[in-house]
């Protein structure tokens, strides 16, 4: 087991260097990296995007799954916004649910509303309070409890296509076989946190907690657990730090890294799992997008982001000068992938004027 190894495995199983060519192998990839969330500055409502991974629209292929309910969005990784398998949802929603005791008098009006007319979309969630109160919820009342709702797993969201007005319902009801009382916590935290070590081979506590959001001390325990039971074998290298690879890596022959520059947005699930790594190397900076330089990151895109055009200000990249000048034209190109023509212009490359 070497560095190189890991990093061209994990390029490999996050289907980077094996692009998928069917729809077919969409949704095991998808089952693997899940929760997917949906692209970094992209509309609320977007279908999840799994960027770089495939040969084929995957932003259509994903809203039409969603459209037939074989993903389903929710709120996990901390309460961030994300879809998982359908079939799977009791898995993650056990994981990642943030429960409530008691609810507040904004969350209980919520509640009761859908409980009573659900389904309903928040515009008449509105309507029906006032049909108690002339003056009824506002607007910014209702979406922070339905979110708090949602991420207790009490209310689901039924985003099926990109559309502001999603239908909310009480999670029972439109998920009646699923029971989020069944399944002991370690015991989905667990399957959760294999699938991770699967996509990504290796991974260090930090990068567990990043990826996650769970909390630290539960997160211990979980890894100790699964390494007790053979399924993670602590690992330790001097660049990757010391963490655990999943059993099934252990013997894998080791291989070179492929050479290879992709841009991933902030919400990548491989950006997510870095996130404390990449706070600290670009510390200060107004990032847009970072850079997977041969598997690692080792630059980031520079700017301030806008709904309408918007330029790079700057590529930074933590390579050698000699290396970095070599590369500048595969760098920039790996850029204009997304910034490009008369709305996204590179002003710079390295601080240098381009």
């Amino acid at each position: 087991m070497t560095r190189a190894t890991i990093i061209a495995e994990r390029l490999k199983r996050h289907g980077f260097t094996t692009q998928l060519k069917t729809r077919k192998e969409y949704l095991p990839l998808f089952r693997l990296l899940q929760p997917v969330s949906t692209v970094a500055f992209s509309y609320p409502g977007s279908p999840p995007g799994l960027v770089h991974r495939t040969m084929f629209d995957h932003h259509k292929v994903a809203d039409q799954l969603r459209g037939k309910q074989t993903i389903v969005k929710g709120r996990f990784l901390g309460g961030g916004i994300g879809y998982v398998c359908a079939d799977d949802l009791a898995i993650y929603a056990t994981t990642f649910r943030k429960p409530l005791k008691d609810l507040n008098y904004l969350q209980r009006t919520v509640f009761d509303i859908l409980d009573e007319t659900g389904p309903l979309t928040p515009r008449q969630i509105k309507e029906e309070s006032q049909m108690v109160d002339d003056e009824g919820l506002l607007n910014k009342e209702i979406m922070p409890a339905l979110h708090r709702l949602q991420t207790a797993f009490l209310v689901f969201e039924d985003q099926q296509e990109t559309d502001w007005e999603r239908g909310w319902n009480i999670f029972a009801a439109d998920w009646p076989d699923v029971d989020l009382e069944a399944m002991d916590w370690t015991e989905a935290a667990s399957e959760v946190l294999r699938r991770f070590f699967q996509a990504n081979v290796f991974a260090t506590l930090e990068q567990v907690k990043d990826w996650s959001g769970l909390a630290l001390k539960s997160l211990k325990g979980v890894v100790a657990d699964m390494e007790l039971s053979g399924d993670l074998v602590a690992f330790e290298d001097a660049g990757l730090g010391a963490g655990w690879v999943c059993a099934n890596a252990v013997n894998l022959k080791a291989v070179d890294v492929p050479s290879m520059v992709l841009m991933l947005h902030k919400s990548d699930p491989l950006v997510k799992a870095h996130s404390s790594e990449l706070k600290r190397q670009f510390a200060g900076e107004e990032v847009l997008q970072f850079l997977l330089i041969d598997g690692e990151f080792k630059g980031a895109v520079l700017g301030h982001w806008r709904i309408g055009p918007h330029d790079v200000d700057d590529v930074v990249v933590a390579l050698p000068a000699k290396e970095r000048a070599v590369r500048k034209a595969e760098i920039i190109d790996a850029v204009a992938w997304k910034y490009q023509g008369e709305n996204h212009q590179t002003l710079a490359y390295a601080g240098q004027k381009i």
